[in-house]
């Protein structure tokens, strides 16, 4: 006879306990234990109770591949690898506002042209999809509405196979019969999302989920939410403005390499042509410019990297970043001051990477000690000018991956010279890439008085 277990899991760790305690022994975090109910089936009989499994080769799996769904949004299908696989589980998380649900809509209106699409909303009612429906133009007659918040209802409507994509907006809104719980607690989100997960399965169903996210940017719920699903999907960029990045940190159809580069408009989210030409047109060249040369996924695109320094008022300067990372920009200043002649310590220094991008490519470096450099003295950098480069803590400037690209995004954009690192694996260098070996060598080459 099955009956219940109480269990206690961290929401930050995942750390399993028997019993509450205010602080979790694994990660250290207090307050992060959560109950969690699941059933279990009791030992009381030896024999196994089991179903012989039916084993196929790899050769007949490969023999018999499926066919996807496009989302007919063609930066959406590289990053998904494709499109959407039936069967797959999609997890889609992003900070409030930022255009989850509306991507979603436009998706499943492209995804409805051609099958079954049913979108389902737990946080909605269906009058206001319409609303939403009607500003993005959507005119797929195919595509289904509907409003539930309960996970077993929508698992027994996948499991009927009348549709071949569903969407549930969202997973914290979603409860289970069974568990005393209220909807967005650990076990709520957990056996929600088995019970949607396993109809899926059966019924051979594409499913996307949207999760929430906490304040510090990271998916609500427990961690393995993000372990039983097929994709991870974030979306990032500024809620109020700017480009949003839909990129994979998680995908066992395609690559995670891959990213989407979109922005809002009265239509919703739509991709980007040539975001670089968007993210430069209204660069003034002055002090504290440096174009850089990135990636996003495995498309190149020219940023502009501003920096801001000025004498502080204070006994302790101020340090700001706005799309890299505080720590990166901190170590980055105290290796200016111990392997270059600029005196920073007093000064407050705030740098920004324009378009409301978030960089993690380690080629950014150069261009911050750059930035930086460039408005501590007042210099600006050579006309026509990319960098990029990722900087030790000697000063020396490494080797960073896609060279090829970022000058070929560079000369495509009618720039005329790149600084960065020297290129593996080629004897003959680009007439078109300065090569340096230092940050010293690339401030006093390449920093020059505004009237020159």
């Amino acid at each position: 006879m099955a009956k219940a277990m109480t269990k206690y899991v961290c929401t930050n760790c995942g750390a399993q306990y028997s019993a509450w305690a205010g602080r979790c022994s694994q990660c250290g975090e207090w307050n992060t234990l959560q109950e969690e109910v699941q059933l279990a089936v009791s030992a009381s009989g030896s024999s196994v109770s089991g179903v012989a499994l039916q084993p196929q080769t790899v050769i007949d799996t490969i023999a018999k591949p499926e066919k996807r769904l496009p989302t007919s949004i063609t930066d959406i299908d590289e990053v998904l690898g494709g499109g959407l696989v039936p069967g797959g589980v999609v997890l889609i998380a992003g900070q409030p506002g930022i255009g989850k649900s509306t991507l979603l809509l436009q998706i499943a209106n492209q995804i409805a042209q051609a099958h079954s699409v049913l979108y389902v909303s737990g946080e909605e009612s269906q009058h206001q999809i319409g609303m939403r429906a009607s500003r993005l133009q959507t005119t797929s007659a195919d595509l289904q509405l509907a409003t539930s918040n309960q996970a077993d209802d929508i698992a027994s409507t996948i499991a009927t196979k009348q549709f071949q994509l569903v969407v549930v907006d969202s997973i914290q809104t979603m409860n289970v019969h069974g568990v005393n719980s209220t909807p967005g607690s650990v076990s709520q989100i957990t056996n929600s999302t088995n019970v949607l997960l396993q109809a899926a399965k059966q019924s051979n169903t594409a499913l996307i989920i949207v999760g929430h996210v906490t304040k510090e940017g990271s998916i609500a719920g427990p961690k393995i939410l993000e372990h039983i699903v097929d994709v991870v999907l974030q979306l990032e960029g500024d809620a109020y403005g700017g480009f949003k990045v839909l990129r994979a940190t998680k995908n066992r159809f395609g690559p995670t390499t891959e990213a989407a580069i979109m922005e809002m408009n009265e239509l919703g989210l739509q991709p980007v042509l040539n975001p670089s030409r968007a993210l430069l047109e209204e660069r003034q060249i002055t002090d504290g410019s440096v174009v850089l040369a990135t990636l996003e996924g495995t498309r190149p695109l020219l940023v502009e990297v501003q920096a801001l320094v000025n004498k502080t008022n204070y006994g302790y300067p101020k340090r700001a970043a706005s799309g890299i990372d505080l720590n990166r920009l901190n170590l980055l200043v105290a290796m200016l001051e111990r392997r270059t002649k600029l005196q920073l310590s007093e000064q407050d220094i705030y740098v920004n990477i324009v378009g409301g991008l978030k960089l993690q490519d380690p080629a950014a470096d150069l261009a911050i000690c750059m930035a930086i450099g460039s408005a501590a003295k007042g210099l600006a950098l050579t006309k026509n000018a990319v960098v990029f480069g990722e900087v030790g803590l000697s000063g020396e400037v490494r080797h960073v991956p896609f060279i090829d690209k970022r000058i070929a995004e560079a000369r495509k954009m009618g720039f005329e010279v790149a600084i960065g690192p020297r290129q593996r694996g080629t004897k003959r260098q680009s007439d078109f890439l300065q090569v340096i070996p230092d940050v010293r060598t690339a401030l006093n080459e390449f920093l020059h008085s505004k009237k020159d």
